[in-house]
This record gives C-alpha cells, sequence and structure tokens, in this order.
C-alpha cells in the first residue's frame, strides 16, 4: 500500500526556516518524481518544486533561491528545505510522487505552514 507522509510543518516568524519531510511506503520512491505544492486559502494548488529519479530539480519563481528539495533514498524520504520564509509562504504543503509507469499519483495529507510576526 502507498502512503505519503508529511511532517515539519508549524509556524515560522518571517526570515526564518523549516524543514518539512515526505515519508514514502510501497516501493515507489526510486521510481517516482516527487512534488512539492502547496495551497493558501483561497488559492488553487500550485507546483513549488519537483525533483525527479535523477535527483534533478526545478523550482517556481517565487521560491527559487529559498527553498532547496533534497531526496533520501535510503529512507524512501523527500525535504523541502525552506529559506527566506515570508508571509506569503503560508499554505498547506502537500507532496506528491508520480511513479514512472504507473496510471496514477499519490499524494500526502499535507502539512500546515505559517509565516507571521
Amino acid at each position: 500500500q502507498v502512503q505519503l507522509v508529511e511532517s515539519g510543518g508549524g509556524w515560522v516568524q518571517p526570515g526564518g526556516s523549516l524543514r518539512l519531510s515526505c515519508a514514502t511506503s510501497g516501493a515507489i520512491f526510486s521510481i517516482s518524481t516527487m512534488g512539492w505544492y502547496r495551497q493558501a486559502p483561497g488559492k488553487q494548488r500550485e507546483l513549488v518544486g519537483d525533483s525527479a529519479t535523477d535527483g534533478s530539480t526545478a523550482y517556481t519563481d517565487s521560491v527559487k533561491g529559498r527553498f532547496t528539495i533534497s531526496r533520501d533514498t535510503a529512507k524512501d524520504t523527500v525535504y523541502l528545505q525552506m529559506n527566506s520564509l515570508k508571509p506569503e509562504d503560508t499554505a498547506v504543503y502537500y507532496c506528491r510522487a508520480v511513479p514512472l509507469g504507473v496510471p496514477r499519483d499519490f499524494w500526502g495529507q499535507g502539512t500546515q505552514v505559517t509565516v507571521s510576526s
């Protein structure tokens, strides 16, 4: 059974940092592009960035230079390191797995990130 479980969200002041984790199970990690998404109140869910199976990463412009995605293949976990956080980064953050050759994707339950003073 495939599961994605996010953790690491919370409250932080502007300029602070958080690291989100997304632990996967079900033997899909090594064949999946892992993406981080976020959804702010009243807004559509948007892609923050993703990590391909070869470790390459891509980010949306608003987080470039501040956020970093990394993968730990030993733990089947993907991380989102968020630095220099801004109030506009406040959202529920979700991870998504898109396995190669599998006709569906998988989502975690989300973790709340709140940036405020």
